[in-house]
């Protein structure tokens, strides 16, 4: 099937015969034209449907890191030695933490209390014979709070690694299914460096603001979770404002 249209060349006085598919492609082509590659790359990225997949936490960190995540082992010493001083030093800083006159009482956001407790237990694993607890360093060496994981606890006698994050979690919300792990992969801030335990740590309070009180702890295994990745297109407010700022006089 052809399709009868004017020459596009003023200069030629007759008219062009075009097979329809052909015209087709050649008028919508324009409206699809992608010279840099990102709208085919969006595509495809699109199509993998990756928001519904689950990942292997253990692959994620091989893939990103190049590191093993090592299965806690409660019967191997090491672990036992690490568990225990994990546990030891939460039993101990929860009341604390809990008082009325506690640092936490102080906070805004209940999330601002993980420092509190990261503190806490590096102070009392440090002062575990035979263990060392350090927040982990980047790649390039740098010491950074920031980002998974929170913790890096040593035995010092074997080598063996773990790497702690504590988290606030409120009593009732346990069985919630939103999201409050996360793990951002960059390399300049990348701070698994060592084939380790990975655990977590949930710590439970009363959901109280400016009053919260922490009950116990769940400290969970995560060399057997699962994970998703959300993909989100992104834009922060410099980028939205900084070149439509109004003109100041």
């Amino acid at each position: 099937m052809t399709m009868l249209i004017p020459a596009l060349n003023p200069r030629v006085n007759h008219i062009m015969k075009i097979p329809t598919l052909l015209l087709a492609t050649w008028l919508v082509q324009p409206l699809f034209a992608d010279p840099s590659g990102d709208a085919a790359l969006i595509r495809s990225l699109l199509a993998e449907k990756l928001s519904e997949r689950t990942f292997a936490f253990t692959d994620v960190v091989q893939a990103t890191a190049g590191k093993n995540v090592i299965a806690l082992d409660r019967s191997d010493a090491a672990h036992l030695r690490i568990i225990r001083a994990i546990e030891d030093a939460l039993t101990k800083a929860m009341p604390t933490l809990s008082q009325s006159d506690s640092p936490v009482r102080k906070l805004r956001r209940i999330n601002e209390a993980s420092r509190f407790f990261e503190d806490a237990l590096m102070s009392s694993i440090n002062a575990t014979a035979g263990l060392r607890c350090e927040i982990p360093p980047t790649k390039q060496g740098v010491a950074q709070r920031s980002g998974y994981p929170d913790l890096r606890i040593t035995d010092v006698a074997t080598g063996v690694v773990a790497y702690l994050d504590p988290k606030l979690v409120e009593a009732t919300s346990l069985k919630s299914t939103l999201r409050t792990f996360y793990f951002e992969p960059k390399d300049e801030t990348l701070k698994i460096n060592n084939d380790a335990i990975h655990l977590l740590c949930g710590i439970e309070h009363d959901g109280k603001d400016g009053e919260w009180t922490f009950s116990q702890f769940h400290l969970v295994d995560l060399s057997s979770l699962r994970v998703r990745l959300k993909a989100e297109f992104q834009a922060s407010n410099a980028d939205l404002y900084e070149k439509n700022a109004p003109n100041k006089k």
